[in-house]
């Protein structure tokens, strides 16, 4: 089955889905006729993003639900995907894009900064990929997306706590790729410019001014924008989506030969699987 057939209906579970990115692929996805979860730590945010989700479904019996949730903590974000799977569904199609920056000088930044980003960023994105893959495994079908940034594609002045948590992302979803794909189940590995989210107007508070002139020679995106691009990418089952043209130039210089290596790996890992690790 095509990728377009995850998201012509079934459950979608949104990590940061209360604003940016998160909250318009839950619009785009509420429109193509799917359940909808959002998490996100903010109750009444996530009041307002289910209001504005619900706004855009195509059928009123689609279930828009918010749960209240750090990603960052393991058994937090484990309960709220056991609750979102128990009220809502089976899940077809996980998005994590809950995340943030702080960008600063290196000897600037806090090393609690370092901390709360690998916590969020990179394991908040972990625990929410193994909390869902079990039950998109038992299913058989299913599609888990991941949302980096290309500065997870080049380490970019005055990232030094960011870039790494979106570098390790890249790993982590080239690594899941092969390793879940007999199950039936689809990665992708995003890759937005700077967007104008609140998460982004943020950021700018801290930047240094050679991390903003970097900024300054490539095109903002809307998070509509983005999200139309993730959609997209679902429908092609791509991989790596890499929303506008800059993104995309660098995803292909960064990563000129990732898909005859990672065809090799597969050949060899499919013929070292034992029957007890396949579907």
């Amino acid at each position: 089955m095509r990728g377009g057939g995850i998201i012509a209906g079934g459950h979608a579970i949104l990590t940061g889905g209360s604003s940016g990115i998160g909250l318009a692929a839950a619009k785009l996805l509420a429109a193509r006729g799917m359940h909808v979860s959002l998490l996100a730590r903010d109750s009444s945010r996530l009041a307002a993003a289910q209001e504005e989700v619900e706004r855009e479904r195509r059928d009123r019996a689609q279930r828009v639900a918010t749960f209240p949730v750090d990603v960052a903590e393991r058994e937090a974000i484990e309960g709220a995907i056991a609750r979102a799977l128990g009220e809502v569904g089976p899940p077809n199609l996980l998005i994590a894009c809950a995340g943030f920056s702080r960008p600063g000088r290196f000897l600037e930044i806090p090393p609690e900064d370092f901390e709360r980003l690998v916590a969020v960023n990179y394991l908040g994105s972990v625990y929410a990929v193994r909390a869902v893959l079990p039950a998109m495994r038992k299913v058989g079908r299913g599609r888990i997306v991941l949302i980096s940034s290309g500065a997870g594609l080049i380490g970019i002045f005055g990232y030094s706590s960011y870039s790494p948590t979106k570098f390790a992302l890249r790993g982590f979803a080239e690594a899941l790729r092969a390793e879940i794909k007999p199950w039936g189940i689809g990665v992708s590995i995003v890759y937005p410019p700077d967007t104008e989210t609140p998460g982004f107007r943020e950021e700018e508070r801290t930047k240094p001014a050679e991390t903003r002139r970097i900024g300054e020679t490539a095109r903002r995106l809307s998070p509509e924008a983005v999200a139309r691009a993730i959609v997209e990418g679902i429908d092609r089952e791509r991989f790596a989506i890499a929303p506008g043209w800059e993104m995309a130039l660098l995803h292909r210089t960064a990563n000129p030969f990732r898909a005859v290596i990672s065809w090799y790996l597969d050949r060899l890992a499919a013929g070292a699987s034992s029957p007890r690790e396949k579907p």
